[in-house]
Formats: C-alpha cells, sequence, structure tokens
C-alpha cells in the first residue's frame, strides 16, 4: 500500500458532491477536478459555482486543478467517481452517468491504483457493474491489479453546518487493504472521522436506505396532513404538540424532489424487485409522495371554485421552482405537478424563482419564469418553497393578492395570525 502522501486524488465529476470533496482533498493531496463539462470548468476556474455550494475565495485559493481534458487522469492514483444516478421515466435507476465515468477512468488505469465511488447506487453496482467496465478498458483484474471502493456521498445542499468535512463517512473496499487504503484517504480530510464497513456492499447498502428512510417519514407526515386536512386542523399545529414529546421525530410535510430523497428510494426498491420481492411501505410512501404537487393543485381548485370567478379567469401565482429553499438546484421539482394539475382545471399559474436557472427551467420543464412585477391582483399566492427572500419580502408580496384571495402555505413559513385580514390561509 502506496503511502498517504503519494496519493494523487482525481474527482471525477464537480456538481453539488464532487466540487466540495475535490477542493478538500486538494488541501491536503495534490488533487484533479475532473467535469466533462468545460463552461462548467471555465466557471469554476474564473471563481463562480452555479450551485453556491462554495464562495470565489474557495476557488481562486485553491490548488485544485481543473479540467476536462481525460488525459489528466493517467498520473492518478486514487479515483473519485461522484456523478449524478438519476431515474428514468419509469422510476428505473439510470446508472448511465455512473457507467460513463467509469468509462472514462477505465482506460488511465494503473497497477495499484483505487476507484472509489461516491453516486447512489443499489447494492452491487460497484463490483457487479463498474469493475468490469474498469477491468475491460484496463486490461486488468479488479482486487488485484487496481482496488474499487465505495464511500456514499452525504452532502446536503444548502446546509453549511454539515458540510463535507463534518459529516462522519462511511468507507469500504474489496480488500482488507483496499479498504484501509479508502479509509486513510477519507480519514486525512474528514475532521468527523470515518466509519469503515465491513463490505462495499453494505456500504452501498446504507446510503440507499438513509433517504429512504427519510422519504417514509416525510411520507407519514404528508398522510397525517391529508387527514388532519379533513378534520379541519393545521398540522403544523399538531406537530408542534407532539413536538414537546423528547422521543417525537420531527419531520414536517411537503414536497419531496431533488435528487436524493425523491430518487434514492427507487435504487433499492429495483434492486429488491429483482431479487423477487416486492417492497410495499417504500412504495407506498413514493406514491404518497407525489401526489402532495396535485393536491395542493386541488386544494386551490377548492378555494377558487367557493366564489363566483371562473376558474379559467383566476389568476394563480406560485413562489419558487427549486426543490428546496435557498439552494439553485431544480432538479425533481415538484412544482411542475402543481402546475400541471392547476392546467388539468383550464388554470394557467405562474412561476417566479430568483435562484435557479431561467434556462434549465425552460429545457427541463417548459416553463418559463415569471417577474414578481406581473405578481398583482392574484386570486391565489402559493408560497411553494420558502427561499429567505420570500420570508423577507411577505408583506409586500400579500399585498399582491386581492381581497378575499387565498395564501397557500405548503411549509408552514407563515405565521397566520400575521396575515392581513379579507385573506384566505391555507397551509400543508
Amino acid at each position: 500500500m502506496i503511502a498517504l502522501e503519494q496519493e494523487k486524488i482525481c474527482v471525477i465529476g464537480l456538481g453539488y458532491v464532487g466540487l466540495p470533496v475535490a477542493l478538500s482533498f486538494a488541501k491536503k493531496l495534490p488533487t484533479v477536478g475532473f467535469d466533462i463539462r468545460q463552461k462548467r470548468i471555465d466557471e469554476l476556474k474564473q471563481g463562480h459555482d452555479d450551485t453556491a455550494e462554495v464562495t470565489t475565495a474557495d476557488l481562486t485559493g485553491t490548488k485544485l486543478e481543473l479540467t476536462a481534458d481525460p488525459a489528466r487522469l493517467k498520473d492518478c492514483t486514487f479515483f473519485i467517481v461522484a456523478v449524478p444516478t438519476p431515474i428514468d421515466s419509469n422510476n428505473r435507476p439510470d446508472l448511465g452517468p455512473v457507467i460513463a465515468a467509469s468509462k472514462t477512468v477505465g482506460p488511465h488505469l494503473k497497477k495499484g491504483d483505487v476507484v472509489c465511488y461516491e453516486s447512489t447506487v443499489y447494492p452491487g453496482v460497484t463490483e457487479d457493474v463498474c469493475g468490469p467496465i474498469l477491468e475491460k478498458l484496463s486490461g486488468l483484474k479488479a482486487g488485484k491489479d487496481f482496488f474499487l471502493g465505495y464511500s456514499p456521498e452525504r452532502i446536503n445542499p444548502g446546509d453549511k453546518e454539515h458540510t463535507f468535512e463534518r459529516i462522519v463517512k462511511v468507507t469500504s473496499g474489496d480488500t482488507p487493504e483496499s479498504s484501509e487504503r479508502v479509509a486513510r484517504a477519507y480519514a486525512a480530510v474528514v475532521t468527523a472521522g470515518v466509519h469503515r464497513a465491513q463490505s462495499i456492499k453494505v456500504a452501498e447498502a446504507a446510503k440507499v436506505i438513509e433517504n429512504t428512510q427519510r422519504d417514509l417519514n416525510i411520507a407519514l407526515m404528508n398522510e397525517l396532513a391529508l387527514i388532519f386536512d379533513r378534520m379541519g386542523i393545521r398540522t403544523k399545529d399538531v406537530l408542534d404538540a407532539a413536538g414537546t414529546k423528547w422521543n417525537f421525530l420531527r419531520f414536517t410535510p411537503g414536497l419531496v424532489g431533488g435528487h436524493c430523497i425523491g430518487v434514492d428510494p427507487y435504487y433499492l426498491t429495483t434492486k429488491a424487485e429483482e431479487l423477487g420481492y416486492l417492497p410495499e411501505v417504500i412504495l407506498a410512501g413514493r406514491r404518497i409522495n407525489n401526489n402532495v404537487g396535485p393536491f395542493i393543485a386541488q386544494k386551490c381548485v377548492q378555494f377558487l371554485s367557493s366564489g363566483d370567478l371562473p376558474l379559467k379567469a383566476a389568476k394563480v401565482g406560485i413562489l419558487g421552482l427549486t426543490f428546496k429553499e435557498n439552494v439553485p438546484d431544480l432538479r425533481n421539482s415538484k412544482i411542475p405537478d402543481i402546475v400541471a394539475a392547476l392546467k388539468q382545471y383550464g388554470i394557467s399559474a405562474m412561476v417566479h424563482e430568483p435562484l435557479g436557472d431561467a434556462e434549465e427551467a425552460k429545457h427541463e420543464y417548459g416553463l418559463t419564469l415569471a417577474s414578481l412585477d406581473d405578481y398583482h391582483d392574484l386570486d391565489v399566492l402559493i408560497f411553494a418553497v420558502s427561499h429567505q427572500q420570500y420570508i423577507d419580502q411577505r408583506a409586500d408580496l400579500l399585498s399582491r393578492i386581492k381581497p378575499g384571495g387565498v395564501v397557500v402555505d405548503v411549509k408552514s413559513a407563515l405565521d397566520p395570525k400575521a396575515i392581513p385580514a379579507g385573506l384566505r390561509y391555507w397551509s400543508l
């Protein structure tokens, strides 16, 4: 096993996960950051990160070598693959990016190198899918000539407290020696320490159940919200009361999007189905969470139907398009579900988004972002994403609603007592 100081790191994929990882390693060891997008590399070299995960100072003060040239991989000894693992339109795992990354690394592998995956996958992908690709393209044998590792990413976009260095890192390898080498590398940069998993499959499984558990807990809250709505009581009031008990888990209802919680459970369920087991609880949670957007739209329609205004004439404004507050990430947003459901009733809703990219919104969802200047005389205003900007502007935003209009507060971010007289208020 080579000495730590002899390692040269290469991080493949410089998105929400890979960039913080690469910058952290670059503080300790020679590190190459590789991404197939030349535009992304150029922006990072100029000190701009469109994910808003790192600052200009982080980028201008680093020794990280940024490149889109695969030839720069040949001198590296320790490869970290941090590319997305999305799902397709049928909610099946799309291993395309991780396979493509393996094909990029394979031709540059040398004897003694380690390839460690951080991308979320179902157990078996690293060794059964990626390993053979690396072997074929390198002419080397996994576990003998080069080594495999898996260390699941735990990046939480927009979270400046639980950063890469401050979260315990699960590590694993395909041999005792590679397991120790992977742990040693991460321990050099992760101050919170590492947890050595018994095998690569254990580490893969640990990652995929983290977000599955969270998805199910949120699904429970969403189902409770549906029940409490029928009872005429506010879900947040119930949760505030229940939360006074020491062992009550503080989850809240809401739209479940993004590239993790709304995606990862399908990796586990797909593998379970291949093994002949139909997971009932996990898929039930997914169904509940996927129906929240249409439910919110139906509530809007119920409020509008109680007046004399024709639905097609209703003016509805939605605040936010990103999958969570205070981040620019538009991936797997559930706001389009609200828009689509309203459209079925003949309502064309406007969507405003201050952080996400307008071109991406148009390309991914066919949505043209509106200006807040268009938000006036509204019949319904939906606080869909609780960006701090919206919270700070809440008085002005609420003034844009017609008397008798409706405030839909998806995340219960507003104080019902502060809603102006004459407006109707509803929260999930």
